[in-house]
């Protein structure tokens, strides 16, 4: 990739109308998805009692009480069983209703719409955010739990869809006890791969970081086989193949040096560091979709702000305890007033990193649970493509010809991918949603 200049002072300003973009994709979902409940309250009242409960043959009067003088919770309840396997709104075990529809009712412009949201905002946070904690280090940043706790303390934002449409909440059928013993697993498992990819960014070139994370997209698809019966094609195996070289090809093709006051031991144990996590989260994207296969079990996409509020709470809580147990808390206050570009630039670098790792996280769990971990997965590898020419428009730099054979690498990798959920349209259509062997969703 082309070198940046970190030492620019207009660095956080140039990146900043990127995250604006992104919140936007990422209320735009929510209000694509607020359609109206397909049950209302009017309704059940002015139905005949008659239709509800229709008399015997022998005249004799039914010992059930008619559907209007039922309570409001008894109403809804005799709704659910009355319907058909599959049909109807998503309802709780609190007889209320969410306002958005199932994920599998969409139409076909809808579902792409929706997908097409959590791409932008996976490559749009992704992005920024890689480069924002690289200015971090650079600018003389040294807390690995900072780095991480700015990966996951942004979450407070992913409220706001649900304060300006609270109808959108959908009720869960499943324990609360269960969800968030599965959200404390998956958060757990969150911080320990935001520690390891910090370690690895701060001892690592931007290239040796860039082509160790292009090995991601092969541990998840052997994940995907295996725990999530991923299909797959011929395009899907050379999607594959050509993202994980196009990002490669990106990575190497950059001349960023190694990093100064960088010694032998450091950087192998930031080799291994990014290495596992490029397989903690090829390992965590399938588990979130097995989560929501086997577990969570909801049906709108509201379930992607709910999962990520709760694994974000509890990979901060992780965070924070080990800032104080490393003891690096103790050294925050010379690291704020020590930093190149003043502790304002400081405050502001974390703050929106936090703010696009989140941005990026709603596009990679929106992605599993609309798609596949696979799907996600390889945008997230064909971020690492698109890195040079997001640092040449930020930066007015010029692309070389090696990183412009990476993109259109990167290019083809993807709409080959697209191309084959384009051709399964028609025959997922009717594929429950959460089917045993489900590996991608109806369009």
């Amino acid at each position: 990739m082309c070198p940046i200049d970190y030492h620019d002072v207009k660095y956080v300003r140039n990146v900043a109308p990127w995250f604006t973009v992104a919140l936007f994709c990422m209320f735009v979902v929510g209000l694509c998805e607020n359609n109206r409940s397909t049950f209302s309250d009017s309704s059940s009242d002015d139905e005949d009692p008659k239709e509800a409960v229709p008399p015997a043959k022998d005249g004799v009067r039914s010992i059930l009480p008619p559907i209007t003088e039922l309570k409001h919770w008894q109403r809804w309840r005799s709704r659910l069983f009355l319907e058909r396997d599959n049909e109807g709104p998503k309802v709780g075990n609190d007889g209320v209703p969410s306002s958005l529809p199932p994920i599998n009712k969409l139409k076909r412009w809808q579902w792409w719409c929706l997908v097409f949201l959590n791409i932008g905002s996976l490559l749009i946070g992704q992005g920024s955010a890689v480069l924002l904690l690289r200015f971090y280090y650079d600018q003389g940043g040294h807390s690995k739990w900072m780095a991480t706790l700015a990966q996951n303390a942004g979450f407070p934002i992913l409220f706001i869809p649900f304060i300006l449409f609270p109808s959108i909440k959908e009720p869960s059928s499943e324990s609360p006890k269960i969800v968030w013993l599965v959200s404390f697993g998956l958060g757990a498992l969150i911080a320990s791969d935001n520690l390891l990819y910090s370690v690895g960014l701060a001892y690592l070139s931007h290239s040796t970081y860039s082509l160790i994370c292009a090995t991601q997209l092969a541990f998840s698809a052997v994940f995907s086989f295996f725990m999530n019966s991923q299909r797959f094609t011929i395009l899907i195996f050379n999607s594959i193949v050509v993202l994980s070289l196009s990002a490669s090809l990106a990575a190497v093709s950059d001349n960023s040096t190694k990093r100064p006051g960088i010694n032998r031991t450091k950087y192998s144990l930031g080799v291994v560091s990014t290495l596992a996590a490029s397989v903690f989260y090829a390992l965590l994207l399938s588990l979130t979709q097995l989560s929501f296969q086997k577990v969570i079990k909801k049906e709108t996409f509201s379930v992607v702000f709910e999962l990520q509020i709760c694994t974000s709470i509890i990979a901060s809580c992780l965070s924070i305890v080990g800032l104080f147990v490393s003891g690096e808390w103790r050294i925050m206050r010379v690291e704020i007033f020590s930093f190149h570009d003043g502790s304002l630039a400081y405050v502001m670098t974390l703050i929106w990193a936090a703010v696009a790792w989140q941005v990026c996280s709603v596009g990679v769990v929106g992605l599993i649970f609309v798609v596949s971990s696979l799907f996600a997965n390889a945008i997230s590898t064909f971020s690492l493509s698109l890195m040079p020419l997001a640092i040449a428009i930020a930066y007015d730099r010029t692309v070389s010809s090696t990183k412009t054979i990476a993109i259109l690498m990167g290019l083809w990798g993807f709409w080959t991918y697209v191309y084959q959920y384009i051709l399964d349209g028609p025959q997922v259509k009717n594929k429950p949603h959460h089917g045993k062997n489900s590996s991608s969703f109806p369009v």
